[in-house]
């Protein structure tokens, strides 16, 4: 029983969990995660000598560093404004980057700042010289009015993560 609640626990403690609402005409970002004061350990259990610190304080965790060699890169844009488009519409944009540096570049991730944004990018290492697309596919079913939503991409590249955002005014 003791292992089981150590188990639930630690589970609640490792993993945050994050949602998207809309309030008027822009989308808030909430995020909850357990503290100490909502676990509860049972005479015996090892729980509090073992949890880890950072989540218990609910610090963010921080995206996987590429133990590649750093390059540079070009993007064609970072932003790009859909428009109009009406609600319920799904739309995409590809974002094309170049690989200015001397060594492969490698996309590790790409995190929307929303589910409604869902990435598909180039997986493969990018040789110098060579270009890469990055997609960002975006729902407005559950939006109205102007809304700018982002991504940021993982790479090996100085100044990790890049930030690509786009705008859309939704319609009726």
């Amino acid at each position: 029983m003791k292992k089981t609640l150590s188990i639930i626990a630690l589970s609640v403690i490792g993993f945050g969990l994050v949602s998207c609402k809309k309030e008027g005409n822009k989308e808030v970002q909430n995020s909850e995660t357990a503290t100490s004061d909502s676990l509860k350990t049972l005479p015996g259990d090892s729980l509090s000598a073992t949890a880890p610190t950072k989540a218990v304080t609910g610090a963010p965790v921080a995206a996987p560093v590429s133990n590649q060699p750093l390059t540079t890169i070009a993007l064609s844009q970072s932003n790009y404004d859909f428009g109009k488009i009406k609600k319920g519409d799904k739309v995409n944009h590809v974002y094309e980057i170049t690989n200015t540096g001397k060594n492969p570049l490698v996309i590790s991730e790409v995190k929307p700042g929303c589910g409604c944004t869902a990435p598909e990018f180039t997986k493969e290492p990018i040789l110098p010289g060579q270009k890469g697309k990055i997609t960002l596919s975006f729902d407005s079913t559950s939006f109205d009015g102007a809304v700018q939503k982002y991504a940021d991409v993982f790479a090996n590249v100085e100044k990790s993560p890049i930030k690509l955002t786009f705008n859309a005014n939704i319609q009726p």
